[in-house]
């Protein structure tokens, strides 16, 4: 018997979203939870097969006709079988091939892309802001309720019922799966642009496991971004911006951790490494940002990201620069997480006693309870000014609170530092 289920997660992970999406275009919004359950009966299947007779020559193709022969199953038991069995049942057995990280937004094709009509469906303005980014992230990232909780530092109860609720409108409205009209894009867009930041950023830092980043969700993310550049109702600028932003970031992702996948702080990565093919595209995303008056918060996170991206060594970092975009968009959210970073720019301007005063100002913050982030910061910053039995104590309290096993190890180390 062969162990199957490394292969599995991340193909499944990869591969559900797609096969969700195509069969509920066929199907219909109101059978998304066939689609669903189909998807879910085909990984079952593979965990019950694969061990035994060996992985297929092409393992995503098996999971997608498996899918489509179950829900072709259940709906032979019902009375839409007449109009749309023979439809299912003629889908492509083919899927979408992988995408890379460097895929660029001028080898992109157009809006036409299942997963992306699954996205604008799943951002109707029939559901709530928070239950159409949640809807988004389940079914077309594939996330989990924990990761989406994570997401939106709650409580997994909450996601769990967001989910229900929107899924019961979905199936309610029997709306159907495709870009809207050309006068609806835009009320979609910035549901379905936070839905893609969401995505990436799980891919870019995973709240949990034992892998600090998860490329194939990163790469979905980058090529649903650049997918939107691509058409004139959705290529406003600040979709250029949020190109720019995740094309940025991902020029980073081969420094981000050392040969035994250990976490490497931007401040010690080998620059060296850093894509500059994927550093150019991003600027020129971010060029093409401008037009106009619009400033969004992608806006402002991508300058940070270039300020990042164009300093050839850590001393260069233009630190009064980035403050002032955390400035701006302290004033644009009223995040805490914002308030977080902006502290960690301001000990490189302010000083390391003026950040700690701001944190320790966040640490009453409801939202930031249990966020591992602010104390491992604040464990940081008082290593640096000698006070180690307090870095000790907050190290301890981050090391209780982290999920992800990449930064369970960082902590760990810095605290057997001291």
């Amino acid at each position: 018997m062969t162990d199957v289920s490394h292969l599995l997660e991340p193909l499944f992970r990869r591969q559900s979203a797609q096969i969700v999406a195509t069969l509920t275009r066929v199907i219909g919004t109101r059978h998304l939870a066939l689609a669903e359950d189909a998807v879910q009966e085909a990984l079952m299947a593979a965990l019950q097969q694969w061990p035994y007779r060996g992985v297929p020559d092409d393992p995503a193709g098996w999971l997608f006709r498996v899918a489509r022969n179950r829900a072709l199953d259940r709906l032979r038991h019902q009375t839409m079988v007449a109009n749309k069995a023979p439809t299912i049942a003629g889908i492509s057995q083919s899927q979408p091939a992988d995408v890379p990280v460097a895929l660029l937004a001028h080898e992109l094709p157009t809006l036409d892309d299942d997963q992306l009509a699954m996205m604008f469906l799943t951002c109707h303005p029939i559901l709530s802001r928070e239950a159409r980014v949640a809807l988004t992230l389940k079914l077309v990232g594939g996330f989990s309720v924990g990761e989406i909780a994570r997401a939106f530092l709650v409580q997994d109860s909450a996601v769990a019922q967001r989910l229900v609720r929107a899924k019961r409108l979905l199936r309610e409205g029997d709306l159907p799966l495709g870009p809207p009209a050309a006068a609806d894009l835009g009320d979609r867009l910035d549901s379905v642009l936070e839905s893609i930041y969401l995505m990436f950023n799980e891919g870019y830092a995973a709240t949990a496991g034992d892998a600090l980043i998860r490329e194939d969700i990163s790469a979905e993310a980058i090529r649903l971004a650049a997918l939107l550049t691509r058409h004139p109702g959705t290529a406003a600028p600040r979709t250029w911006a949020l190109l720019a932003l995740l094309l940025l970031h991902a020029a980073r992702f081969a420094s981000r951790s050392g040969s035994e996948g250990e976490l490497s702080l931007l401040r010690d990565q080998d620059r060296s490494r850093w894509d500059g093919a994927l550093i150019a595209e991003g600027l020129r995303a971010l060029d093409r940002a401008a037009a106009g008056d619009e400033i969004s918060t992608y806006h402002l996170e991508a300058e940070i990201a270039a300020c990042h991206a164009v300093a050839r060594q850590w001393t260069e970092t233009d630190w009064p620069r980035i403050l002032r975009c955390y400035d701006q968009l302290a004033e644009l959210t009223g995040s805490p997480i914002v308030a977080l970073n902006r502290a960690i720019a301001k000990a490189h301007v302010a000083g390391v006693g003026a950040s700690i005063a701001d944190l320790e100002a966040l640490e009453s913050t409801l939202a930031l309870k249990g966020y591992h982030l602010l104390p491992a910061v604040l464990a940081e910053l008082w290593r640096q000014l000698g006070d180690f039995p307090r870095a000790t104590q907050y190290y301890r309290e981050a090391l209780t609170l982290a999920e992800a096993g990449p930064e369970r190890r960082f902590l760990t180390a810095r605290l057997d530092a001291l």
